[in-house]
């Protein structure tokens, strides 16, 4: 059975962008993290670069986004309108699991989650690859500083550089990772000098790494 109509996605994921600003100028990674998604994968169902239309995913975007049902209804078949709403109110919290039939339960277990590489993904774009020349304002050692990036054709060959580094990493150090990408920018320059005092002391006791 078609629970949803191919021909009116363009229609369903434009309400889906319009409420990402409604409900604050959500990013897609802002998205994603609501979602428990990787951000790679939000990605690629936001731009229709899968062909899979997950029914529990869906439902749950509608519900974080607390789009109006009768905005989205006509994108659900309608064989399926009832399940999608139960779904929907699931997702809200406003239903239990007992309401949903024994299918639907296996899929909400099997909705798409964070996939191993999706780390590398969401690393990599957090730190961004450079398409033009600009200016990044730093703080290093609370002095504010000015660097310069400078686009080039070396660009892809640095990503691809950062990739590798990043599958590298031991689970612990993702982990790292991903909590210090989660600090808001003070957080962050803290830890950055904290960190530097350190590579400091080490090389000043004439420790390697």
């Amino acid at each position: 059975m078609a629970e949803f109509d191919k021909d009116k996605v363009d229609d369903f994921l434009g309400t889906v962008r319009k409420y990402m600003q409604v409900r604050g100028q959500l990013s897609q990674k802002d998205l994603a993290e609501k979602a428990e998604v990787g951000v790679s994968t939000m990605s690629r169902f936001l731009s229709q670069k899968t062909n899979e239309l997950n029914p529990q995913f869906i439902a749950k975007i509608v519900a974080i986004l607390d789009i109006p049902l009768h905005e989205v209804i006509d994108f659900v078949e309608e064989e399926f309108t009832d399940r999608f709403i139960r779904l929907v109110k699931f997702f809200k919290h406003e239903a239990g699991e007992e309401t949903l039939s024994e299918e639907d339960r296996a899929g909400a277990g099997a909705m798409p989650r964070r996939r191993a590489d999706d780390f590398e993904e969401d690393i990599t774009e957090s730190l961004g690859t450079a398409k033009q020349s600009t200016n990044a304002r730093v703080n290093i050692g609370g002095k504010v500083r000015d660097i310069p990036f400078r686009a080039d054709d070396g660009a892809r060959n640095s990503e691809m550089s950062i990739k590798d580094k990043l599958q590298s990493l031991s689970p612990r150090q993702k982990a790292y990772m991903t909590d210090f990408l989660n600090l808001d920018m003070e957080g962050r320059d803290l830890i950055v000098d904290l960190g530097n005092n350190l590579f400091r002391y080490f090389k000043q006791k004439g420790m390697d790494f």
